[in-house]
This record gives C-alpha cells, sequence and structure tokens, in this order.
C-alpha cells in the first residue's frame, strides 16, 4: 500500500462488523481519492465508442437504449473514454443523489464515452483499491456527504454542480491497512455482490407474479365490446352471458375538491383527503393531508364512503387512467373520479375490473393539449359483470390470494434491501467519523 494510504494512526477506523480472518489485521484508515486514483483525460476523437449517460442509481446506460437514440452530435469527439472499472461523477442533482452520482463503467470489450461537460472521470489503481468495493461505497453516497461541504444551493455552471476535480479527488475513503487490505475489501464486495444477487432474484420473481396478475386479469374480465371472459371458472360456464352496461348507468359517480389552502381552518383536522399522488392500483387505508368539517362544507369536496372505487382522471407521467379501491371514509381532490359501491356489484370485483383496463381508460382521454379523462367519460365506459354475485366474489377471491402473493413478495424483498442497508452500515465504519 502506498505512504499516502497508511494513513496517520489518529485516523484509525474500525467497522462494527469484520469477518474473522481480518480480526486481527490493523484497523482501518482513510485516505483521499487522490492517493490512488487518477483522472481519465482520453477523448474520444476519431475512436469508435458507445456514447452513455448516467441514470441515477442505476448507473451508466447507453444513450440508445435511454433516449432511444444517439444525442452526442459533433460534440462527441470530445467525450471522454472509459475503460472497465473506470468511474463517471455526472454532476447533475438528483433527489436521491443532490451531490451528483457516480457510476462504474462494466464493459470488458467495448469502450464507452460520456459528455466531458457533466462528467469528470476517473481511474483507480486496482492493485490497492478494490473498484466493487469502491462502487459500494459511492452507492452509499459517501461522495456527496463529503461534497456537500463545498457546494451552496443552487451552485450550478451549465446546468451542472460546480464541483471541482480537487475536491472530488479530495474524498476520505475508509480503507482497510495491512497487507491483507485488498483481500479485505473484496470480501465485502463479494458478500454484498452475492446479497444483490439474492436481491435481483426476488426481484424477477415479483415481476413473474405481476405480470402472472395481468394476464390473469385479462383472461377473467371480457375484453372491450365483448360480453364474456376468455376464462370462466367451471361452475359459471353454463351460467347467462355477462350484463353490459354503461357505468354512469350502474354506479352514482362524483368527484372531489380542494379547500382554499390559505384558509388554515379548513386543513389539519380528521377527514383524509386524498389526491392522485395516492392512486396506483391500491387500497387507501389512509392519506397524508386532511381536511376539517369547515373545510368540507365550504368546498366542493365530497366525503365518499368505504368501498368506493377512485380513477385518476389526470396527474403526470402513468398516473392518468390508474384505479384505487377506499377502505375508510375520504374525501378527494377534483383530479379523483369517485365510483360509489352499488349493492349487487362487489365493490372490490368494480375496483379489479377498472384496474384491468388501465391502457383503455388512457385512450379515453380528451384529445387536446392536455389529454385527460373527465366524469363524463367514466360515465359512458361500457362496464361488464356476472349478474350472481358469487361469480364475482370467486373472481375477487381468485385475484385476492395472487395479491396476497404479490405482498408477501415485496414484503420479502423490502426485508432483503433494508438488510443490505444495515449490513453496510456494519461492514464500513460509520459515516461520521468517515
Amino acid at each position: 500500500m502506498s505512504e499516502a494510504m497508511k494513513g496517520d494512526s489518529k485516523q484509525t477506523l474500525l467497522p462494527k462488523l469484520r469477518f474473522p480472518e481480518f480480526r486481527e489485521e490493523p484497523g482501518w484508515t482513510k485516505a483521499p481519492l487522490r492517493a490512488y486514483a487518477m483522472l481519465v483525460k482520453d477523448r474520444v476523437g476519431a475512436a469508435k465508442c458507445t456514447p452513455y449517460t448516467v441514470t441515477s442509481g442505476v448507473g451508466l446506460v447507453s444513450q440508445q437504449e435511454k433516449f432511444g437514440r444517439t444525442i452526442a452530435g459533433n460534440s462527441f469527439k470530445n467525450y471522454l473514454r472509459l475503460k472497465k472499472n473506470d468511474f463517471a461523477y455526472n454532476k447533475s442533482a438528483t433527489k436521491a443523489f443532490p451531490q451528483g452520482y457516480i457510476a462504474r463503467y462494466l464493459h470488458d470489450d467495448d469502450p464507452g464515452a460520456v459528455p466531458n461537460s457533466i462528467f469528470t472521470c476517473f481511474r483507480v489503481n486496482e492493485s490497492e483499491v478494490d473498484p466493487t468495493y469502491l462502487d459500494y461505497l459511492f452507492a452509499s453516497n459517501l461522495h456527496g456527504r463529503w461534497l456537500k461541504t463545498f457546494l451552496t444551493v443552487g451552485a450550478r455552471a451549465h446546468g451542472s454542480l460546480n464541483v471541482r476535480d480537487y475536491d472530488l479527488l479530495a474524498l476520505p475513503v475508509p480503507l482497510p491497512r495491512g497487507k491483507s487490505s485488498l483481500a479485505e475489501q473484496q470480501k465485502i464486495a463479494n458478500c454484498l455482490t452475492s446479497l444483490d444477487e439474492v436481491i435481483a432474484a426476488h426481484g424477477r420473481k415479483l415481476e413473474i407474479l405481476q405480470a402472472h396478475k395481468k394476464g390473469l386479469m385479462q383472461q377473467l374480465f371480457p375484453r372491450a365490446g365483448e360480453t364474456l371472459p376468455s376464462l370462466r371458472f367451471p361452475e359459471f360456464r353454463d351460467k347467462p352471458e355477462w350484463s353490459r352496461k354503461p357505468l354512469g348507468d350502474l354506479f352514482e359517480t362524483g368527484t372531489g375538491g380542494t379547500p382554499d389552502r390559505a384558509i388554515k381552518e379548513y386543513w389539519g383536522g380528521g377527514i383524509p383527503w386524498i389526491t392522485t399522488s395516492l392512486v396506483d392500483g391500491n387500497v387507501i387505508r389512509t392519506a397524508e393531508e386532511f381536511i376539517t368539517e369547515q373545510g368540507l362544507e365550504n368546498s366542493s369536496a365530497k366525503l365518499f364512503p368505504a368501498g368506493t372505487v377512485l380513477i385518476a382522471l389526470y396527474g403526470q407521467g402513468k398516473t392518468r387512467g390508474k384505479v384505487a379501491i377506499l377502505e375508510i371514509e375520504a374525501t378527494t381532490n377534483q383530479a379523483c373520479a369517485a365510483v360509489l359501491p352499488l349493492g349487487p356489484i362487489d365493490p372490490t370485483f368494480t375496483f379489479l375490473s377498472l384496474g384491468a383496463r388501465y391502457e383503455e381508460l388512457r385512450a379515453l382521454s380528451n384529445s387536446g393539449g392536455q389529454e385527460n379523462l373527465s366524469q363524463r367519460l367514466i360515465r359512458a365506459l361500457p362496464f361488464s359483470y356476472p349478474d350472481d354475485r358469487s361469480e364475482q366474489e370467486k373472481i375477487v377471491g381468485c385475484l385476492s390470494s395472487l395479491d396476497d402473493l404479490v405482498a408477501a413478495q415485496v414484503d420479502a424483498l423490502t426485508a432483503l434491501k433494508t438488510h443490505k442497508v444495515g449490513l453496510m452500515q456494519q461492514l464500513f465504519p460509520s459515516p461520521e467519523r468517515t
């Protein structure tokens, strides 16, 4: 290990958790990034390279994959060239990484390139520092905690954070000391990589369950214009076709409203107030905001009963057309359409049926500057259902059982991710000391 990396005895650090074979090794130290890293200055020029960008929290992604095209243009010749295990610091702030994101280039046989205008790239001495180990430290935002001391709010240049290379390379990095330093780094990296592989496997299982549910819903409910589903439970196959009527002929519908935010007496009460940010194919059991009786009486907000199905009429991104069902009495803002429960039709059946028609609902949107749904369009939507409520309940029970599996898988995935965070906190010295 270089003299710069041996550190000062006063700087000795110890993680809470250390692998048995390293417990007799010296304590850790911290060394500046510049002690084992050098800036990458190579430009693309006339070389053949794949242009990349960074997705915060994910890593380097080719421009073709992210944007559907290459956006490098004439500036490509000035891009910085990357080799495997080079790091690229994107000086653009995101919510998760307000001081920018550092990604590692992982490709062996494909030279990559990133814009020199918003990236600082560096290459580490792999005989002293394991790149995977370092990658995990950056993923935990080690650099962000350091760099925020050099940044002021809005300190930007050409849309990027105004971070000097000198300050980045001064980043103190915690490292094991002694002859086994590299081996201990690799042990930590391998441990976390194995856990990431387990997390990825659980993530794939969750995707499979969600895809299975989506496919099953498409079979258990009739397609647009049809009155029979393609899959029907055996005991109902000789029953009549499903009834089909405009949704507005079957259900009472409504929309909500927003009390005047300038009047504090309207807010902070005990009445849940729901916005489209909470509508995501889910059961709503609580709210993020609450209004008072006075707010309810002096606005167009209405109190809807439990069992009401909410449809997002508009919202950014993918929100429009999503549905949710209330498990509580609640009010909503004007961006939600409410389909109130009707005795002959199971409310959860209504929720699941409309949830299976997400793309169809989005296609109903008004053609215009902003493609929104409206209560009129919702009321005109044809709605199919079996008159026999026991068939409705059979469908609900089937999909609810699958929902239980999905929920259990989500919990397992969440627990693994939480375990990883806790494990990293023990395998590395505390951020405060680092």
